[in-house]
């Protein structure tokens, strides 16, 4: 079965707007990470915002190995309005989340990533549409950004428990880190 994995970086103090202010450039074991985490995806979620801002850089960035990932994978962005901006693979998806998820779980295939896109990864999260967050977490506190995790997530109070799949510690200190999201709250 196809899971959806929720694959973002993040400072300590969960700020993962601005990654490079916190995570300035990968190590060899948050590269590998990445590598391993891209490498069981063959499909790509993006938020409207994101993809604006990612179709502009990444089809002539070098950055390995997510540039020949981001670039070749296909790509559905969640949008009400037509794409302005090509790029290679990318489609509008004006079904929800829910109804994409559904449809794309009922195909074969690899995983289901979903990268940057923090309000369309914060709606998932809380229709409980995220089966695996796979966290690189900076040994950084950034004091200023827009979180993933805050007291609105989900609004109503109720702790969600996470499985933890594995976690590693890297050379320059950051954490890398696979959860599995339970279905039943705690």
């Amino acid at each position: 079965m196809r899971n959806v994995v929720l694959y973002t970086l993040m400072s300590l103090d969960g700020a993962v707007e601005e990654p490079d202010r916190y995570f300035p450039e990968f190590d060899k074991e948050t590269d590998a990470y990445e590598a391993r985490v891209i490498g069981t995806q063959d499909t790509a979620l993006l938020g409207r915002h994101m993809y604006d801002e990612w179709s502009r850089y990444w089809p002539t960035s070098d950055n390995q190995p997510f540039a020949d990932f981001i670039n070749n994978v296909p790509k559905y962005v969640i949008t009400s309005s037509p794409l302005t901006t090509g790029w290679t693979n990318a489609t509008a998806a004006t079904s929800t989340p829910a109804d994409l998820i559904a449809e794309l779980k009922a195909q074969p295939g690899g995983d289901i990533g979903v990268h940057g896109s923090i309000d369309l990864a914060r709606s998932m999260l809380r229709e409980g549409l995220i089966d695996q967050l796979s966290l690189a977490i900076a040994p950084t506190l950034s004091g200023v950004g827009r979180r993933l995790f805050d007291a609105d997530l989900f609004g109503d109070g109720d702790a969600r428990r996470l499985e933890l799949v594995e976690a590693t510690r890297t050379s320059s200190g950051a954490l890398l880190v696979d959860y599995r999201l339970r279905v039943a709250q705690a």
